[in-house]
């Protein structure tokens, strides 16, 4: 069981309102992220790192929280490039329990947000498939800001580069949907894919004020004593990527999570009388719980969380020493 203090200011006020039909809750808007992982130098033992970043406090949606790179699906998305690599569409379809059309474009997005927020393009020439592309230069440069703009599509990008989309480096891990009390939602496929040796992940996105490789059980331990804010999809992805021991061991582990179940997210218990407490369910062990959840087991299920709409969100900011106020 939670107290309501835990939770995020402004949940409570919207959670009641959706309960109680006062609130009409908006479509999920389509998104991919991706989580760059690679091994320490020298210390592989320790458990990977993946590649984070912090977003902007004045971002509408997830201000000052930790996230991986990602986005929503563009309507661009949807023209494939010629050059690709890996599962068809249609397979693609399968393992992430969607329409065809839709596999398609959320693995683009996933390839095109990747590379735009942090210059990781996972691509190779036509005339060398085994060799991933390396990005650095003034003309890449024009080229990634093409795509942020709007100017151009990937596969558009691909054509004149004559490359080929290396979807055979992702591995889906999770789906999940923002909970339909969120005044913004997205339903968010996440992949897990090794860095490229030739590569350099770097903040390009406008969106953050900060990146960094951060081992899973490190980010955890700073989210724990108030260092780093984060969303409970990130928080529950980090944990089930800190049971692996390397990034050999994560991307395994993928092949045995597909095809992946139905998306998760928090929903409102429902209730049979008006009179009846409200209670948010999660879908795993609550992410904002009073006491931290043990780090050396897999994620388990959630039990109900009772929400108590009236408490005031002055007594929420108290009750959360070190965090700071942001949205979830």
């Amino acid at each position: 069981m939670t107290r309501y203090g835990s939770l995020p200011p402004g949940w409570a006020e919207r959670i009641e309102a959706l309960a109680t039909g006062g609130l009409e809750p908006v479509p999920p808007r389509p998104s991919a992220t991706i989580l760059l992982l690679r091994d320490q130098p020298g210390r592989p033992e320790r458990g990977p790192e993946v590649y984070m970043q912090r977003r902007h406090s004045a971002m509408d949606f997830a201000a000052g929280m930790y996230v991986f790179p990602g986005g929503s699906v563009d309507p661009g998305d949807a023209d494939l490039p010629a050059g690709w690599s890996g599962p068809r569409p249609d397979a693609w379809a399968e393992l992430l329990g969607c329409p065809v059309e839709l596999a398609g474009a959320v693995v683009c997005a996933a390839v095109r947000e990747t590379f735009e927020e942090c210059g990781v393009l996972l691509a190779s020439s036509a005339a060398d498939p085994d060799t991933l592309v390396e990005t650095s230069g003034d003309a890449w440069e024009a080229d990634r800001l093409a795509l942020a703009r709007h100017e151009t599509t990937l596969a558009d990008l691909f054509a004149r580069l004559d490359l080929v989309l290396r979807g055979d480096l992702l591995h889906p891990w999770t789906h999940w949907v923002t909970p339909e009390f969120e005044p913004r939602r997205y339903d968010t496929w996440f992949f897990v894919a090794e860095m490229p040796a030739r590569g350099q992940a770097r903040d390009v996105s406008g969106e953050a004020d900060l990146s960094v490789w951060h081992r899973p059980l490190d980010a955890l331990a700073d989210y724990r004593t108030g260092g780093i804010d984060m969303m409970p999809p990130t928080l529950v992805t980090l944990r089930e990527i800190a049971l692996h021991r390397d990034t050999a061991g994560v991307l395994a582990a993928a092949e045995a999570r597909i095809p992946l179940p139905a998306p998760l997210t928090a929903r409102l218990r429902p209730r049979p009388r008006e009179d009846d407490p409200i209670e948010l369910m999660w879908p795993v062990e609550d992410p904002f719980g009073a006491e931290p959840f043990p780090l050396d087991r897999p994620v388990r299920a959630a039990q109900p969380v009772p929400v108590a709409p009236r408490v005031p969100v002055e007594a929420v900011e108290r009750s959360r020493p070190g965090r700071a106020s942001s949205g979830p």
